[in-house]
């Protein structure tokens, strides 16, 4: 089956629910794990795993959660007692199936979520393996909120003439959710970053009481912590989060997020999916996510199950395409809204900095055309009377040529010349220089 639904409306209890049902049935055996789950994230796989405790309250049904960062020997003892529900990422799922400690041919039922990230993330070589250990009869489930036409493609070759059940239109965001766009030009390219961040906090500061927490998200890891830290320095509550941090660092910050006890979650693309906190007010798209099919999954963290939800972009000109790339995505034109910065529209106010640099090169382009003028001039006396008025001897040509260079070297700044200079004049001796030295080897013969 291939399910698409929006995010926010439910996917996880629609394939959790059946799944409880059918497992109750029968009983699970070591090492032989009787449905399967696989996740693109730590945080998405933590999150069904939390669900299904609650869904199986009454129920004496067993899971385990298989995820990087995490012992692999408590996995071990989990999975030799034998489980009903395998909740796992892709990578640490073969790991474990190559140490020895678990085999895949119980699988009755194995669900895909978030199945187009899964099979845009470089994961379709250990689909594909993991696909081979599980039985032929197994049932196969994938979930997602957006399909792009090339993914749906290869999910033809995993599943067998799927039903296909779609909830709404894919890759469109909730109506409960008010969107917004600031398009922001800075004044120089070398403070682009750090208006940028000032028109964040402007953002987040014009929300004021209404902004109860927010995810803010970027694309970079990098921008991720600078972020932060520039909030935290000016005094807001936040916290970074994206794959090069520690697990346990990653669950306690969610965690803190989830309690209350941190406002603002600075985050990579590894939260914008699956991710379920109920009580986001707003999230902030602090860089425009390079595929447009993210956009829908990160304002899909607020708005969830009918509540309201406000979601902000901002876009700086090298993200204009990208950002014409979501509307398309959606069909639908994202408000414009004014930069709290200044009261007005960032891509429309005066740039004065801009306007002064090209006062500065005509300067610099005047100064260089007076030197050009000025420097014939200079040169112009002593090509003409010098060589006039100097006394030539008449016998000896070379002489002579001699004599009418002299003076324009002499005139010459001193330091070294080029080449061709040092060796038409006698270096070293001046005015002061022998007339034998000047003769020729006929007239000194002669002498």
């Amino acid at each position: 089956m291939l399910g698409i639904a929006q995010t926010g409306t439910g996917k996880t209890a629609s394939f959790t629910l059946p799944m409880i049902t059918l497992l109750a049935r029968g009983r699970a055996r070591a090492r032989m794990p009787r449905s399967l789950v696989l996740c693109p994230t730590r945080e998405l796989a933590a999150q069904v795993a939390e669900n299904f405790d609650v869904y199986t309250k009454h129920l004496k049904l067993t899971k385990a959660l298989l995820i990087g960062g995490v012992s692999f020997k408590e996995q071990e003892q989990l999975i030799d007692k034998g489980v009903d529900v395998l909740i796992a990422t892709p990578g640490r799922l073969l790991d474990h199936f190559e140490r020895g400690k678990l085999l895949l041919t119980g699988v009755q039922i194995m669900v895909v979520d978030e199945a187009d990230r899964m099979l845009d993330m470089g994961f379709i070589p250990d689909i594909e393996r993991i696909f081979s250990l599980t039985p032929f009869t197994r049932q196969t489930l994938f979930f997602s909120a957006t399909m792009a036409p090339e993914i749906e493609r290869i999910t033809n070759t995993f599943l067998s003439a799927p039903e296909r059940v779609e909830v709404a239109r894919q890759a469109t965001a909730s109506e409960t959710i008010e969107q917004g766009a600031v398009f922001f030009k800075a004044s120089r390219k070398d403070r682009e970053a750090s208006e940028k961040r000032a028109v964040l906090r402007a953002l987040i500061d014009k929300e004021g009481d209404a902004c109860t927490n927010a995810i803010i998200f970027c694309n970079r890891k990098v921008d991720v912590d600078i972020v932060a830290k520039s909030l935290k320095k000016y005094g807001y509550n936040a916290a970074p989060l994206h794959g090069d941090l520690d697990q346990s660092q990653r669950m306690r910050t969610l965690d803190g997020f989830r309690d209350g006890s941190v406002r603002l979650l600075i985050a990579s693309d590894v939260a914008a999916r699956g991710l379920d906190v109920p009580s986001v007010s707003h999230v902030f798209n602090f860089d425009v996510p390079s595929h447009a099919e993210d956009y829908v999954h990160r304002i899909g963290r607020t708005g969830r199950a009918g509540r309201q939800g406000k979601a902000f972009t901002i876009v700086v000109p090298k993200d204009e395409k990208n950002f014409e790339a979501v509307e398309a995505l959606i069909q639908k034109d994202i408000p414009r809204i004014d930069s709290p910065v200044r009261g007005t529209p960032v891509s429309d106010a005066p740039v004065p900095q801009d306007e002064e640099k090209p006062a500065k090169r005509s300067r610099s382009r005047s100064r260089r055309t007076e030197r050009s003028e000025a420097a014939p001039k200079v040169d112009a006396a002593p090509k003409t009377e010098p060589v006039s008025e100097a006394p030539a001897p008449a016998p000896v040509p070379e002489v002579a040529e001699r004599q009418e260079r002299a003076p324009r070297n002499a005139e010459k700044p001193r330091g070294r010349g080029r080449k061709g200079e040092r060796e038409s004049t006698v270096v070293g001796m001046g005015d002061h220089m022998p007339e034998f030295i000047a003769l020729s080897f006929e007239q000194r013969r002669a002498s």
